[in-house]
């Protein structure tokens, strides 16, 4: 197994992307204690259709700017995140989303914080507009992972397909790294605020974490090579969901 630990001063790729008329550019560079990725957001491989009849976004070019530690610490404290780091080509991951159990909306589901009952993004991709690379867009025009980009595994026979946002790696090294969640067992509530049926799946409330089930953390982490990294996964959390380091760069 190769692991990339180690990243030249500077990549810079510019990949021709046919589904709209822009290119992919992202740098990374070394700068101090720090590890620095600069991306205008968009991906070096073919995207699904944006807007599309589940998602009315399109695809726009960003300002991304994430600078995460060079040599990262593990610390005990298992912190929540919403974006989990970015992919080596760019792009950002934001395994979680924005909407939430709605029972006026047309979908079931809006933007509009009326429950606790926060969406699943790759139980609900249908809903969501997700492409065959699990991303799709968000309203402000950002392309984002939610699940394993195929176009990104095995690249050069590596397993590493991002950066954290504490400076771990996030491999992916298919079933070989198995999380610890598994979903609740009953029904949920039913109520103006709750949406009752068997947990599914659909919310991340419908899921809960039990250690020792599989053989990752909480936070879609282990031990490989020596070193701790996290997983991108092929079951639910898919993506690590908080992170263990000591120091966590906050990207929007």
């Amino acid at each position: 197994m190769i692991l990339r630990l180690t990243v030249p001063a500077a990549i810079i790729v510019f990949t021709a992307v046919a589904a709209f008329a822009a290119t992919s550019q992202f740098k990374t560079t070394i700068s101090g204690q720090q590890r620095c990725v600069a991306s205008n957001g968009i991906p070096d491989h073919a995207t699904g259709k944006f807007p599309n009849a589940h998602n009315p976004n399109s695809i726009r070019t960003q300002n991304t700017n994430v600078c995460i530690p060079l040599t990262p610490a593990k610390g005990n404290k298992a912190n929540p995140v919403r974006t989990t780091g970015i992919a080596l080509n760019g792009v950002l991951i934001r395994p979680g989303t924005a909407g939430h159990y709605d029972p006026n909306a047309r979908k079931g589901h809006s933007q509009r914080p009326v429950s606790d009952w926060q969406v699943e993004g790759m139980f609900a991709g249908d809903n969501l507009g997700i492409d065959n690379n699990n991303a799709h867009v968000d309203k402000r025009g950002l392309y984002h992972y939610h699940g394993v980009p195929p176009t990104l595994v095995g690249v050069n026979g590596d397993t590493q397909i991002a950066w954290a946002a504490d400076g771990f790696p996030i491999h992916y090294i298919g079933d070989q790294a198995r999380p610890s969640y598994m979903l609740k067992s009953g029904t949920r509530l039913k109520g103006p605020k709750d949406p009752g049926g068997a947990y599914d799946g659909t919310y991340v409330q419908d899921w809960e974490y039990e250690r020792g089930l599989g053989n990752l953390d909480e936070c879609n982490g282990a031990m490989l090579g020596g070193e701790y990294v996290y997983f991108v996964t092929d079951a639910y959390p898919f993506y690590p969901r908080c992170l263990y380091g000591t120091k966590i760069t906050n990207i929007r």
